[in-house]
């Protein structure tokens, strides 16, 4: 496969559900073709050939998966390196050129100027065939699709109890990520309903999947009884649906986890990310669908940059010199890393460099950020090493060392 340095004809590409838009630029910027590609094998590989005719290809895209996907398959066949603009910044480009209007043609002639002209700026991607890397990155759609429906699901749940008993949407609202509630509310869905029930049966009912809370469940249900006595019209009708939203909610919970959990400890760098303190199945299988083995990163900044993790510093004309959070990056990576950053506060030495950051007068989620920043440099090199995660020892006292 050729170099992002040995490129020297730039294949922008518009992508679409059925057709793509192909504009092909020289390294002067010279306009070599430009014409409408169909979403197919054979299309694609023609326009690749015919690239190839230039010079060395390289193809720019700002959509990285989904229907990209059969355009970066044939890539990696072909041998064509593959450069990612974002949409913001794509968007942001395409406002430095003339013309207002939005067109197919528009959108790849910037894509293919911008690889053109900012070669070493473009993240370019790794194509190169890793099954169980791709099948993480699908996984990871997957999943993300998944917390959506759970989200959307927890919401109208809530909704629905509201209207019908506020107290004891106060009583278990705050509780439907638990197993035993919604087995629950599916069962008893209003407070007529749990009042027939008896308080060991509702008990019970919890205490099968979440016995740790049964008794806490219990003790507030109870009290949401006592506390209302009103029945609301049409309750029976709602708490149908909060029983057909209950075990929805259910389903949506138990497919979400254990596929994506198994793909990531089968790959070897899923099992090095596991021994990183904070980091578990689901924020390490989307570290690593998004930066693979951490090649296309030359430090630790890179990837910190890449993410959104890096500070940025705002001096406007004579002021003084400040810095502040990057709304730019890759917003999926910067989740996975914040939340990891955060679950590892329990290990002393992130938990010692949070404090320090803390007591430098930062906030909490600056704090975190800094946690972050500083990992970065950790996971690439355990990523190159390809050696687990090992705390770092404290230096020894001079008094012990004499």
């Amino acid at each position: 496969m050729a170099t992002p340095e040995q490129v020297s004809v730039w294949v922008g590409l518009d992508v679409g559900k059925e057709t793509h838009f192909a504009d092909v630029l020289d390294n002067d910027g010279e306009r070599l073709f430009a014409r409408a590609v169909a979403n197919g094998q054979a299309d694609l590989e023609a326009l690749l050939d015919r690239a190839r005719q230039h010079g060395a290809p390289g193809l720019v895209i700002d959509q990285p998966g989904s229907i990209a996907q059969l355009a970066l398959a044939v890539a990696a066949r072909r041998g064509t390196p593959v450069a990612y603009v974002p949409g913001l910044v794509m968007r942001r480009a395409a406002d430095l050129y003339p013309g207002e209007a939005k067109t197919d043609r528009r959108d790849a002639y910037v894509l293919a100027d911008t690889g053109r002209t900012r070669r070493k700026q473009v993240h370019w991607l790794d194509t190169s065939s890793d099954e169980l890397l791709a099948q993480l990155r699908v996984l990871n759609g997957y999943d993300i699709g998944l917390a959506t429906d759970a989200t959307r699901l927890a919401s109208r749940l809530r909704d629905a109890l509201t209207s019908i008993a506020p107290v004891l949407e106060r009583a278990v609202g705050d509780r439907l990520h638990q197993a035993g509630v919604r087995d629950l509310l599916a069962a008893y869905p209003t407070l007529t309903a749990l009042r027939a029930a008896s308080q060991s049966r509702i008990e019970r009912t919890v205490k099968a999947r979440s016995p740790r809370i049964a008794a806490k469940v219990t003790i507030a249900i109870a009290a949401a009884l006592a506390a209302q006595d009103v029945t609301v019209p049409a309750e029976a009708a709602t708490g149908r649906v909060i029983a057909e939203l209950a075990a929805e909610l259910d389903r949506v919970c138990a497919r979400r986890g254990a596929e994506i959990e198994e793909a990531f400890l089968a790959h070897p760098f899923g099992e090095l990310l596991a021994t990183m303190p904070g980091i578990g199945p689901r924020t390490g299988a989307r570290i690593l669908a998004e930066i693979g083995d951490g090649s296309a990163f030359a430090n630790g900044s890179k990837l910190a940059a890449y993410a959104g993790l890096a500070p940025v510093t705002r001096q406007p004309g004579t002021s003084l010199a400040a810095e502040s959070r990057s709304l730019r990056g890759n917003h999926r990576l910067k989740n996975a890393m914040f939340l990891a950053a955060f679950a590892s506060l329990r290990d002393p030495a992130s938990k010692a460099f949070y404090d320090r950051k803390k007591t430098e007068g930062k906030r909490h989620n600056a704090a975190l950020i800094c946690l972050a920043r500083r990992r970065c440099d950790v996971i690439l090199a355990m990523l190159r090493t390809r050696q687990p995660y090992q705390p770092a020892r404290p230096a020894p006292s001079l008094a012990k060392a004499a």
